[in-house]
């Protein structure tokens, strides 16, 4: 019988798919139709791996537990969002700098149900992934609770309200302890340390396409788009 592949695992293969991409050129008329500066190059974004990386995000917050159940209605919700345009034109949209390009030119990009802001949100929420999977692989001492807060504080919580920002204090005093939830993480018949050399492959595919995504985002002047 075939092995199954781990959910990090399968993540890890999704993600490579966006590396292998080159970089292409922007149309200058994209660029000044859309009202932003000149730039030469761009990175292809290939939705379908991308979201299976939100999905990913999806069973780490649901290994999290209820704690989590407000962030992760906003990555469902948001995934969703993408998933119906895509749909409208996936020849076009396979690309995700496609949807930024088309929304810059309509003026719609900074709009509460625009899918630019869905594609934010889930950047940053997977920022917040593998801050927390790296804390809690570089010191496994550390509470689950302190990682969170930590995580949180330098991915998401710049960006919320009050209103989010108090919410997640909440959410906090009910995170299940570290080694509950790396138990959790593991396949079946898997050990530590293989889970974390999965979980460092995942941060070293995962992080490098963020920052190039938020390259991109400040492109098109949508990297500093705070809750509504």
């Amino acid at each position: 019988m075939e092995e199954k592949i781990s959910d990090i695992s399968f993540a890890i293969e999704e993600l490579s798919k966006i590396v292998k991409y080159n970089s292409k050129t922007i149309n200058d008329d994209d660029v000044q139709s859309a009202h932003i500066p000149s730039v030469q190059s761009q990175s292809h974004i290939p939705s379908k791996p991308f979201l299976h990386g939100c999905n990913l995000l999806i069973q780490v917050l649901d290994k999290i537990g209820p704690t989590m159940a407000v962030l992760r209605q906003d990555v469902h919700q948001n995934i969703q969002r993408l998933e119906k345009l895509i749909e409208s034109d996936p020849v076009v949209y396979s690309n995700l700098v496609e949807i930024l390009k088309k929304e810059a030119r309509e003026g719609n990009s900074r709009h509460v149900t625009s899918c630019t802001r869905a594609f934010v949100w889930l950047t940053r929420s997977m920022d917040f992934t593998a801050a927390l999977l790296d804390k809690l692989v570089k010191d496994p001492g550390k509470s689950m609770e302190k990682a969170v807060e930590e995580a949180y504080e330098i991915t998401l919580k710049p960006w919320h309200g009050w209103i989010s920002t108090a919410a997640y204090k909440v959410a906090l005093r009910l995170v299940p302890e570290s080694k509950t939830f790396i138990s959790l993480l593991m396949a079946k018949d898997e050990d530590y340390e293989t889970l974390k050399e999965e979980i460092e492959s995942l941060i070293s595919v995962l992080v490098p396409i963020l920052d190039e995504i938020h390259s991109i985002l400040k492109t098109f002047h949508s990297d500093r788009l705070r809750s509504a």
